[in-house]
């Protein structure tokens, strides 16, 4: 059984998370730890956000955060195929799960990517 560090004591990600983690903003990074501290799903989605900011090919002057949900991630922000599985690769390294290909073909909006994840840590934790 894992234990947890009370609230007050800060996270720090495991080294190689760090590097993974130092070019996604501040906020996102210090979200990514309350996580990680405290588990609580809301701290996912600037971690997220941030994940496709991060890898997003058309930039569109506005924050990701700003955006519909119903944003398409292909049309809509034009990311690739290419990209998707960047997304993937850094969502399995920082929250420690798996997602094939099938899984992701389902993807298509920012919202699906956010409720997948949430979904995928969900089931890796059981909560």
């Amino acid at each position: 059984m894992e234990t947890r560090p009370p609230p007050s004591t800060p996270v720090t990600p495991p080294v190689d998370l760090e590097e993974k983690l130092r070019h996604l903003p501040v906020d996102a990074r210090a979200a990514f730890r309350r996580f990680r501290a405290e588990g609580k799903a809301a701290d996912l989605d600037p971690v997220i956000l941030a994940i496709l900011e991060d890898f997003i090919p058309k930039k569109t002057g506005l924050a990701l955060a700003g955006l519909p949900g119903d944003t398409p991630l292909m049309d809509g922000l034009g990311f690739d195929s290419l990209a998707i599985t960047e997304i993937v690769f850094l969502a399995e390294d920082l929250f420690g799960i798996s997602i094939s290909n099938e899984e992701i073909l389902k993807v298509r909006t920012i919202d699906d990517l956010r409720h997948f994840i949430r979904r995928k840590i969900a089931a890796k934790t059981g909560h």
